[in-house]
């Protein structure tokens, strides 16, 4: 990893707990660029007692893989006589946070479109919903319309995953003033359960709505400005799913799979959208730019569809009524989540063994000599497929999905005999 110090320091995506710095850096072997964080410790002693819970934190973060939570790549431990922190490097969102664009549309004296924050209430909650189902549980804890992250296409990303084997230890986005309306009143008091992301994102829906709400001065946010930002919403059912996540017993608050399930969010998938999702799904089946070329071998006068009514003309649907561009635009969106499929439960992460991550030092010391040696395959095969092509010469394929989303094909020639 090299850091961009020329660059200067970001701090659009510098709001994780116990931030000290985040740097814009360069992944040279992927040739993209990432984040640099690093996280300040008070105590090196009781860094030394939360060692082994943080190591297995990050581990679980690094196993994680949702379109809508930004990737972590890589960290490591760094404790020296002087101080004890962590580094880990983590997707660079380039559009910045959501509080930033929320303050740009009100600036320009803009207001919500109700479509836009339905879509982005959905895409955070699936992100939460996919967290919460983790085996164990991955509880945010620190989410915050500074920790959620909007690219130019409309896509959210909730950032800065926080966990309670640091909590107390570190500065924590709560220590500011400005942020303390964003969690709940047992925040820190009682184990961190679902229930204070479920309130966060209550506020951060809120947040949303109203494109801010407003403090007295440089002090916190009050309650009553809180009711007052919900009492303004004209949409009854908004009013009623926002205030079902701010409850003060945590008990009463739904979980995030049930909000996707309200009212207001709640609708039926289109045919299209439930098509475009399985496509995705099975991509690596089909044959690269195969949407291109299959939409080029239909005749645009060709009818695909028809809708035949008794008491009136029917319908046609022809291929030209279907732009490849809009298609193409439309997968892309799926494919990066834009459009989570809410009515269906989240696919639980496989822990995947990993070795621990080092130290800087230790990263220096056991460099190994170039090749490298072979590492132990420790991936499952999630799905697996048979292929037998009858061509002169036989041709058998093993295809194989792994569990870490990457694919392997096998192949080999089958001689023609009796016993094909």
């Amino acid at each position: 990893w090299e850091s961009c110090g020329a660059r200067g320091r970001r701090r659009g995506q510098g709001n994780v707990p116990g931030i000290e710095s985040a740097y814009l850096a360069m992944d040279t072997e992927e040739g993209v660029e990432v984040v640099w964080n690093e996280v300040q410790f008070s105590d090196k002693k009781v860094f030394k007692s939360f060692e082994e819970r943080i190591r297995e934190m990050f581990e679980n973060l690094m196993q994680v893989e949702h379109p809508n939570i930004v990737k972590f790549h890589k960290y490591w431990l760094d404790m020296r006589e002087s101080r004890a922190r962590v580094i880990f490097i983590t997707e660079y969102m380039s559009s910045g946070s959501l509080k930033q664009f929320l303050k740009k549309t009100k600036k320009n004296h803009k207001t919500m479109n109700v479509k836009a924050w339905k879509r982005w209430c959905t895409q955070i909650l699936s992100a939460l919903s996919y967290l919460h189902s983790c085996d164990p549980p991955i509880i945010h804890g620190n989410l915050t319309c500074d920790t959620i992250f909007i690219q130019h296409n409309g896509l959210i990303k909730i950032g800065s995953v926080f966990a309670e084997a640091i909590h107390g230890n570190v500065h924590q986005h709560r220590d500011e003033v400005r942020n303390q309306h964003f969690f709940a009143p047992e925040y820190g008091i009682a184990g961190d359960d679902y229930a204070i992301d479920i309130f966060s994102f209550g506020i951060c829906a809120l947040e949303m709505a109203v494109l801010e709400i407003q403090a007295n001065g440089d002090n916190a946010v009050s309650k009553e400005a809180i009711d007052h930002a919900g009492q303004s919403l004209e949409d009854p059912l908004m009013r009623e799913f926002i205030q079902s996540c701010v409850l003060t017993e945590a008990k009463t608050r739904p979980t995030a799979h049930d909000l996707l399930f309200h009212r207001v969010l709640f609708e039926v998938h289109s045919l299209k959208l439930l098509a475009a999702h399985c496509f995705i799904n099975n991509q690596y089946l089909l044959p690269e730019n195969c949407v291109e070329e299959k939409t080029k071998s239909f005749d645009p006068n060709g009818i695909m569809a028809e809708i035949n009514h008794r008491d009136r003309p029917g319908v046609h649907l022809k291929y030209s009524h279907v732009s490849p561009l809009e298609l193409d635009k439309f997968l892309e969106d799926v494919k990066n989540g834009i459009y989570p499929l809410m009515n269906f439960a989240s696919q639980r992460p496989h822990p995947i063994p990993r070795a621990l991550s080092l130290s800087q030092e230790q990263m220096e010391t056991v460099k190994t000599p170039t090749p490298e040696p072979q590492e132990t395959e420790t991936r499952k095969v999630r799905i697996r497929f048979i292929f037998f092509t009858l061509k002169a010469v036989d041709i058998l394929s093993l295809f194989l999905k792994m569990d870490d989303r990457l694919h392997r094909q096998l192949s080999c020639d089958v001689l023609p005999c009796k016993s094909i």
